[in-house]
């Protein structure tokens, strides 16, 4: 299995001896380092035509590979990095991790690509096979793409705190240590409710910066770490509504929790700035989460509480990703502001990408 993975391999690279881009230095890989990056998932389709172009760094593709965005954004100085995911018990034996590795390499040299991004959410134990797999998986991934591509860029996806957070007990500290970027998901925050299963800020402020605190304990080095931050929200049925305000939400356990965000719905930011205006409350703030959220009455009588970020929830994160020296900022995901040409939705979008450098 592990020569025929290399054979196909083989194959992908010999066939992408053509460079598509009109201008074939646009095909060479990205080399030079930035001081600041702003990280961009891309998650398919061609609304990253109106990304803030002078504001991206590095491109992950989670859609289909679009040769059109590779040589925009190379034209723009932008690396563009592919999604890296695999079954961790697959890669224990070390002839599949190398197998794996080579494909990725060569897929990214086939299709003039500068890196990878790592994403495996996977709950592992510590000290497990898959623990120590998963460790020796991205010291070597960005060891060969390093070597067979100088000066690509190999970024690995952690969740907002390393305290086993969806019982992802991970290396955190020799991980970062091997690549170059972690890519720190500070959104999702909700996913294991343990007190009482109520609606909630996808991700406060405290709870927030509380994370980074905990991986710079480690001893990890601030320059490794991009925050991430939501350009989504979470839409919650409420089982019950209290007069003050409180949605409680239906149980859904998830990795040891009882409650978790899966009793909500993700919603766009497109989807919330409609939504919000002709909403029960319009736009309200939380003080003590520092989030923006609303409630609307659905066709069936039903209330829903949103919980979402905006420009003034992401203003302050922004200001300590400066503050604590971090290598940047980016969002999940790029595609999903209002890009269409009209004078609000350009106005809403200007300013979420303007948060990201801060108030």
């Amino acid at each position: 299995m592990f020569w025929f993975h290399l054979f196909l391999s083989s194959i992908l690279v010999c066939r992408a001896t053509v460079c598509p881009c009109e201008r074939p230095e646009l095909c060479q890989q990205i080399r030079e380092e930035r001081d600041f990056e702003v990280f961009v998932f891309d998650v398919g389709g061609k609304t990253w035509k109106s990304y803030n172009w002078s504001m991206v760094t590095t491109v992950a593709t989670f859609g289909k590979y679009d040769a059109e965005l590779m040589c925009y954004a190379h034209s723009k100085g932008a690396r563009v990095v592919l999604k890296g995911d695999v079954h961790l018990s697959y890669v224990v034996q070390q002839y599949n991790r190398t197998a794996w590795i080579t494909e990725k390499v060569n897929l990214a040299k086939s299709q003039f690509m500068d890196g990878i991004n790592i994403d495996i959410e996977q709950a592992v134990d510590e000290g497990s096979p898959e623990y120590y797999a998963l460790t020796d998986l991205v010291k070597e991934t960005t060891e060969t793409f390093h070597r067979e591509i100088p000066g690509s860029q190999v970024s690995f996806d952690v969740a907002w705190s390393p305290n086993c957070i969806d019982k992802r007990c991970y290396d955190y500290a020799t991980i970062a240590e091997s690549c170059d970027l972690l890519f720190v998901m500070s959104y999702d925050e909700q996913s294991q409710i343990m007190g009482d299963c109520i609606a909630m800020a996808n991700a406060p402020l405290t709870q927030t910066l509380n994370g980074y605190a905990q991986f710079l304990s480690l001893k990890i080095d601030p320059k490794k770490l991009v925050m991430g931050v939501p350009w989504y929200g979470y839409d919650y049925p409420c089982l019950n509504f209290s007069q003050e305000g409180v949605c409680f939400i239906i149980e859904v356990p998830f990795r040891g929790a009882p409650c978790s965000d899966a009793a909500g719905t993700q919603k766009t930011y497109k989807w919330i700035m409609k939504q919000v205006n002709s909403s029960l409350s319009g736009r309200l703030w939380d003080d003590k989460q520092q989030a923006p959220y609303f409630n609307y009455k659905d066709q069936k009588g039903q209330i829903h509480q949103v919980w979402y970020d905006d420009p003034q929830s992401i203003c302050p994160k922004a200001e300590s990703v400066k503050s604590k020296g971090l290598r940047g900022i980016g969002m999940w995901n790029g595609n999903i502001l209002d890009y269409r040409d009209e004078a609000v939705a350009r106005q809403q979008s200007a300013m979420m990408w303007n948060a990201l450098l801060g108030c």
